[in-house]
């Protein structure tokens, strides 16, 4: 957290947001939630899309936005404020030469952090993998969500508490509590939030998403897809690979068929590269022989120089 500094988000809906009827779907249902006033979660395993959603529900919702990465160093005062330093002031009036007057002043300096602002001006909070930080830094939500009050201490002849503000919207996102560095949150602060469960995309968002990354032609994303997705539906102990497999896969061969140096060989080295750390040991042969079946069955007419793969 950057002590001192608060910069907020102008957000807009980017015209480069791939938006199928699946994602609609869910950003609607997001949005409608939000706009009754319910904090949402967004809830799922890496890749499947929960921050670039939470930020584009954000920026439809037409507010500022506040970003809050979970972090396990977090406390309290990472979201509400804190105190830093002192100010000193003393005062030494000799105007009458016999009558000596001082005064000696001593002043805590209070700055209100990220959850605060947000409360206090009716901005949209963004908690991105909000169980990432400990519980006990985020028990200072529950009474934000439930009550609309955010305690708080020490803050300079002011009220020790805000008032949430009528237009205050929160959006969290957050892994399974398997994954590594994950904290189990309170099931205070879960019953609170509207959880939105969001899986592995369907085949055309995901089509749709590698397409909008990479100028690559239609057939050859199509192919790549369907066999990041194979792989993970049939070889895979979690929802990996994800997208970003192969926006990174079709990216590398545009990049190399702009030089003519693609091949077979090559393409298999590409997926080898990409998606074989991510898979288990005892795994590994089973998608090593799909990605060659994948390579020599890709037909590369459009490309006109290179013959095969």
């Amino acid at each position: 957290m950057d002590r001192g500094r608060m910069t907020l988000i102008t957000s807009r809906p980017s015209l480069e947001f791939v938006e199928t009827p699946y994602i609609s779907k869910i950003s609607e249902k997001a949005l409608s939630y939000s706009s009754c006033g319910f904090p949402i979660h967004l809830s799922g395993p890496t890749g499947v899309g929960k921050t670039t959603l939470a930020m584009h529900v954000a920026a439809k919702i037409g507010r500022p936005v506040v970003l809050i990465c979970g972090d396990h160093e977090f406390g309290t005062s990472d979201l509400v404020g804190y105190v830093s330093g002192y100010r000193h002031n003393y005062t030494k009036d000799n105007f009458i030469r016999s009558v000596v007057k001082t005064e000696d002043v001593m002043t805590s300096q209070w700055f209100d952090n990220r959850l605060t602002v947000a409360c206090e001006r009716g901005l949209t909070l963004v908690y991105d993998e909000f169980t990432r930080s400990r519980p006990e830094a985020n028990n200072v939500l529950l009474s934000v969500l439930e009550s609309k009050i955010l305690p708080v201490s020490g803050r300079n002849g002011k009220e020790s508490y805000v008032r949430v503000h009528p237009d205050f919207r929160a959006i969290f996102t957050s892994n399974p509590e398997e994954y590594a560095g994950v904290y189990k949150s309170q099931d205070a602060l879960k019953d609170r939030l509207v959880t939105l469960e969001l899986s592995s995309f369907d085949e055309e968002t995901e089509v749709a998403i590698v397409r909008g990354r990479v100028d690559l032609c239609e057939s050859e994303i199509v192919r790549i897809v369907k066999l990041i997705r194979t792989i993970r539906n049939n070889y895979s102990d979690k929802l990996t690979p994800t997208v970003r497999s192969s926006i990174k896969i079709a990216k590398y061969i545009d990049f190399l068929d702009k030089k003519g140096n693609i091949s077979e060989d090559r393409f298999i080295e590409i997926c080898n590269d990409t998606i074989l750390p991510i898979i288990s040991s005892k795994k590994r042969a089973s998608v090593s022989r799909l990605i060659i079946d994948a390579a020599s069955n890709i037909e590369r007419e459009p490309y006109g120089n290179v013959e095969n793969y």
